[in-house]
């Protein structure tokens, strides 16, 4: 890897993990999505500073170009993200769910004559 290259990646990765923290210290981002960011964060220094490692990775999963290999661990950190997200949006609807379900119990024993506001 051209030397260049090399130390934007560094720059590029060492922002990232700066950038995380600083979302996490502001409270912006909460701890347990910053792993996989971090980890993201982690891969960009390791191989900028590595290359030999992405060219054997790339040899091992039977891609021609390093590129492609960059290319393919990009989409699976999507498809992470994604996954992560989902989870996380069906927990929330299941709570919201559950929720508005209380407050309509909540809400009818309050409205029926004899409820507890009657008492």
């Amino acid at each position: 890897m051209p030397v260049r290259q090399q130390i934007f990646s560094l720059i590029v990765g060492i922002t990232v993990a700066i950038f995380i923290l600083e979302m996490v210290r502001r409270r912006k981002l909460r701890e347990e999505y910053s792993w996989l960011w971090f980890l993201t964060a982690l891969g960009i220094v390791v191989l900028a500073i590595w290359y030999d490692f992405l060219v054997m990775l790339s040899h091992l999963i039977g891609a021609v170009l390093p590129t492609t290999t960059l290319f393919i661990l990009g989409l699976l950190f999507l498809l992470l993200i994604t996954l992560q997200c989902s989870i996380k949006i069906s927990a929330l609807t299941d709570k919201i769910n559950r929720l508005t379900q209380e407050v309509a119990i909540l809400k009818a024993e309050l409205e029926r004559p004899g409820g507890k506001d009657s008492e």
